[in-house]
């Protein structure tokens, strides 16, 4: 082991490239406080990248950089560094030569509130690392991360942390992954011992043991030994388990196994590779990042089984011309340029950074490209390697490679660059609606500019994140994801953009909808002596499915609203829509049909029907009987018995359903689905009723129409106010 580490030195000192076969660009991603960052961190230490392990709980560590994510012990924003890997020759890795792979490694956040760093990072990158505790299992925000990366078709390979802590259950997690992620996955590593036995890994594959010396606080240091005793019935076990699941899904294996044959090491780890990349197998690791054990085969699997570039299947994009040509963009450092930008950071040295990933062909500095949103195109002035918070310029990168760039303007997350005479689009990344607000205020004129460009920057960097202006207070108002969200983007607006600023109270960010169908007029006519304004417009209004959003038809038949007006009365219907139709908020899930109006030949006009299109909508809405929709979290809680009963009465107090209660060896696990206006304070609350002893986590499930006993308070409470205490 410790001729690896300085191999990797070495090799990290001369950054050369790698061919595309030897590079992986991969995740880390999992619930918040499943061992990510420190995961990642003693990554970082085993590839040589870095000579001194650092710790969450000391604020040290390389990924975490932000002030804010040291003072907290969470990660917030996705750090992107890259690191060397050498698979040395040894007893145990027959398949293993002296090769060294380049692993481009971006540590995604845990909480909820930062799930756009996930979303985005998970766009870009060709496989994942799941992490999960080894207590607590499969919980909330895994499952996100999990629906994310199986969204954009990422494949993964799971890593079971923390088995040196009290209650670790390995078979337990994995069931849980099983059942509750519908995952195949499979041990290729099984713990030996548990807790404060914990000593070391079996290898499945291979039939050896690692253990980990206990003079050896590093975690250097291991032997390669025959399966103790105790373990070896449940390792052979647990090979016959992994190759049955493997033929279960592949011939050559199904094969061997049908005519009695040996299956070759080799052949069978191949084939699990092949699985993996293809999103139809899950290999299983477990380790412990804290007390730096396992780690050394976690690399090893990110290499053996986590896709390069080019076992991907290419992205397709479209020609920004003509969007029904569908374009494939095949990975080769020698095509033309594809790239996406997939975030934007402020740096406070170099200006706006723009992260990307090249697709298809190569940039350095000096070269032209063309966005392909905007049609605008561009130089490169500047191309920096990143490793956390360092930038380090690069003349050329490649195709598969991660990297940023300096000095482009009017670009967004998830635009496309590309060649000038290569056009094409690829597929941005999604990112949910924000579900808080608050009102912001400069405390004096000159905080005004200020407030408005670290607002304006903050917005551009986070898609989840937006600022505006209410129309009826005049009130800056700044929207996000939860109450942390919005406290990190405070913080960084007095630290990074030295703004003094007023704020109110968080505000739920509400939705409105309808609870049946009716119909509406709408009719604007004025006569002011000269030529004057005609508009008229019938609709009907319906609800919708749930989550299918706006629908809006054109029934018009006979013309009798000329079909150059019908894009007016659309327009209209769509701001009434979005000043809502009960109390100001965005209305959802809602379908409409244009179906009669009129039309005068001298006095209709754009604007007069834009306005008939509005009238008709509220006129529909009085009748359709509008309801007000409330966002509704997931809520998991992890606490000791005796606490079960005062935590679920206090779930109830909060309007909240129980979903299930579940035992575990070392606490219950309540579920439950509340409103997010009944969470304020939660953390303090939790404490109190548990004394320190409980804790909890959310994430947004779906919206629910608030109880009419509380609709007239929540209007009025609910205004934004800026307090000035």
């Amino acid at each position: 082991m410790e001729a690896v580490l300085e191999h990797n030195k070495e090799l990290n000192s001369t950054n050369r490239p790698y061919p595309m076969e030897r590079t992986r660009n991969i995740g880390i991603a999992a619930h918040i406080d499943a061992g990510k960052t420190t995961t990642t961190e003693r990554m970082l230490y085993y590839t040589g990248l870095i000579h001194r392990m650092g710790d969450v709980d000391d604020g040290n560590t390389v990924t975490d950089w932000m002030a804010q994510e040291r003072e907290r012990g969470i990660t917030i924003t996705s750090a992107a560094i890259s690191c060397h890997w050498t698979q040395l020759k040894d007893s145990l890795h027959k398949l293993y030569t002296d090769v060294t792979h380049q692993i481009n490694i971006i540590d995604t956040p845990g909480h909820v509130d930062f799930t756009a760093e996930v979303e985005r990072a998970m766009r870009v990158l060709d496989g994942a690392v799941a992490v999960f505790c080894g207590v607590a299992g499969v919980q909330p925000q895994s499952e996100t991360v999990w629906r994310q990366a199986a969204k954009y078709k990422v494949p993964r390979i799971a890593f079971v942390n923390k088995m040196d802590r009290m209650g670790a259950d390995f078979d337990s997690a994995v069931d849980e992954m099983r059942k509750k992620l519908g995952a195949y996955a499979y041990p290729v590593v099984l713990p030996i011992g548990k807790e404060d036995d914990f000593d070391g890994v079996v290898d499945v594959i291979d039939q050896k043991a690692v253990l980990y010396a206990h003079d050896d606080e590093m975690g250097v240091k291991y032997d390669i030994v025959e399966i103790p005793d105790e373990l070896k019935e449940k390792s052979r076990n647990a090979l016959t388990e992994l190759i049955e699941a493997v033929a279960e899904k592949d011939d050559r294996i199904a094969d061997l196994m049908l005519e009695d044959k040996p299956v070759d090491p080799i052949l069978l780890k191949q084939v699990i590779r092949e699985l993996t990349c293809n999103n139809e197998f899950v290999p299983v690791l477990c380790g412990s990042a804290f007390k730096k054990r396992g780690i050394q085969r976690l690399i090893d699997a990110v290499i053996d089984y986590l896709p390069s570039p080019l076992d991907v299947p290419p992205p397709e994009g479209i020609d920004p011309s003509d969007e029904s040509k569908v374009i494939k963009v095949s990975p080769d450092d020698n095509g033309k340029l594809c790239a996406l930008a997939f975030k934007l950071w402020s740096d406070p040295f170099v200006g706006k950074l723009v992260f990307f990933r090249i697709y298809s062909g190569s940039l350095k500095k000096g070269d032209m490209i063309l966005n392909s949103r905007t049609g605008k195109r561009e130089r490169v002035n500047r191309v920096l390697m990143v490793r956390a918070d360092k930038r380090i310029e690069a003349e050329t990168t490649y195709s598969g490679d991660i990297a940023a760039f300096v000095g482009l303007k009017n670009i967004t997350t998830g635009d496309t660059l590309c060649n000038e005479d290569h056009p094409v689009m690829l597929e941005p990344p999604t990112f949910p609606e924000p579900v808080i607000s608050m009102a912001v205020e400069p405390k004096t004129r000159l905080d005004q500019e200020k407030l408005s460009t670290g607002l304006q920057r903050l917005a551009e960097e986070d898609p989840t994140f937006r600022c505006f202006t209410d129309e009826e207070t005049g009130q800056l108002i700044i929207a996000g994801m939860g109450e942390l969200h919005l406290d990190i983007i405070r913080d960084r607006l007095f630290r990074e953009f030295k703004v003094e600023a007023f704020s109110g109270a968080p505000q739920i960010a509400y939705r409105e909808t309808i609870a049946k169908g009716a119909q509406g007029e709408g009719k604007f006519v004025r006569q002011t002596g000269g030529r004057g304004q005609y508009g008229h417009a019938l609709i009907t209004v319906e609800p919708n499915e749930r989550g299918k959003g706006i629908e809006i038809e054109n029934n018009i038949v006979g013309g009798v609203i000329p079909k150059d007006y019908i894009p007016a009365v659309i327009s209209g219907i769509r701001e009434a829509l979005s000043s809502g139709i009960l109390a100001g908020y965005p209305v959802v899930d809602i379908k409409i049909k244009i179906v009669d109006g009129s039309f005068h030949e001298v006095d209709s006009s754009e604007m007069a029907f834009k306005m008939a299109g509005i009238f008709a909508l509220k006129d529909a809405a009085k009748n359709a009987k509008p309801i007000l929709l409330e966002p509704v979290m997931k809520v998991e809680l992890s606490t000791p018995e005796e606490f079960q009963g005062d935590l679920l009465g206090d779930l109830n107090r909060r309007r909240g359903k129980i979903l299930g209660i579940e035992a575990k060896p070392t606490a219950t696990i309540l579920s439950a689905e509340v409103p997010l206006a009944e969470m304020f304070g939660y953390a303090t609350a939790i404490r109190s009723l548990s004394r320190g002893r409980a804790a909890y986590s959310m994430e947004p499930s779906h919206f629910d129409p608030v109880p009419a006993s509380i609709v007239a308070e929540i209007l009025e409470t609910n205004k934004p106010k800026v307090a000035r205490a």
